[in-house]
């Protein structure tokens, strides 16, 4: 069995990292290449580093942040925000990046997907998946969680394996910052129903919130943001709690 990862989130507006609440009230959580260091010293598995408004201000990824970024750590660090094309993606590898996530560009253009994965390989793509539940449906967002669609996000995420995806990360809009745990249901019918990895996002509050994602949700990680970037929860201690309750985690 392969381990479970734990992977902190760094969500970067104008060069620092923000947090929020259902992705609004943003407030500010420190420098990302700091936190980056902090966490890859502390036993995080990956880092996750979203440019939350690249797409909305349309404009492509802090290049120079990446390097930074990049240039601290020696974990598997993923890249999303801003990126449209095969070019993008080559850049940001080229930066330092072991992944790339794709979320609205990918939506918009599904051929996006087949494109990176046939020239980098499915292994480094990530499809984010923003979603909410509208009269109990799971309905995909975009743009950082502003623009409706009307796509179904298990229609969307099984289109998107079979067109090339290597991971799925999958935020619950509803759950996102407000610390009441994961949305189990859901991440367990992607875990069931899909052939690559499930990233868990959106809703970490307490140890036993990661504890059920990957039990009640069976995903393959879990992502958080704030519980770690104000030290709320220790990644060292959280893995000895997971590995006390029989949870397979590299310590």
């Amino acid at each position: 069995m392969l381990a479970k990862r734990i992977i902190p989130c760094l969500d970067i507006k104008n060069g620092r990292t923000v947090k929020g609440v259902r992705f609004e009230n943003l407030q500010d959580a420190g420098n990302p290449v700091e936190l980056a260091k902090w966490y890859a010293n502390e036993g995080a598995d990956e880092l996750v580093f979203l440019d939350i408004t690249a797409t909305n201000e349309k404009r492509g990824t802090l290049l120079k942040l990446v390097k930074e970024v990049a240039d601290e750590v020696y974990i598997p660090f993923t890249v999303g925000g801003g990126i449209r094309s095969v070019e993008d993606v080559a850049e940001i590898l080229h930066a330092g990046a072991d992944k790339i996530s794709v979320n609205s560009a990918a939506f918009n253009r599904p051929k996006l997907i087949t494109e990176v994965a046939t020239r980098f390989g499915s292994q480094c793509v990530v499809l984010a998946v923003d979603a909410k539940q509208i009269n109990g449906e799971w309905m995909v967002y975009l743009n950082g969680g502003t623009l409706p669609t009307q796509k179904k996000m298990f229609d969307w995420c099984k289109e998107a394996v079979e067109m090339g995806v290597g991971e799925i990360l999958f935020t619950s809009m509803d759950n996102d910052g407000t610390k009441n745990g994961f949305a189990n249901n859901a991440l367990c019918r992607l875990s069931e129903n899909l052939n690559v990895p499930v990233i868990a996002s959106g809703g970490a509050g307490s140890m036993l919130h990661f504890l059920e994602a990957f039990t009640i949700g069976k995903a393959d990680a879990v992502l958080a943001a704030s519980v770690f970037h104000y030290k709320e929860i220790e990644i060292k201690e959280l893995k000895k709690f997971l590995s006390q309750n029989k949870i397979e985690v590299r310590i």
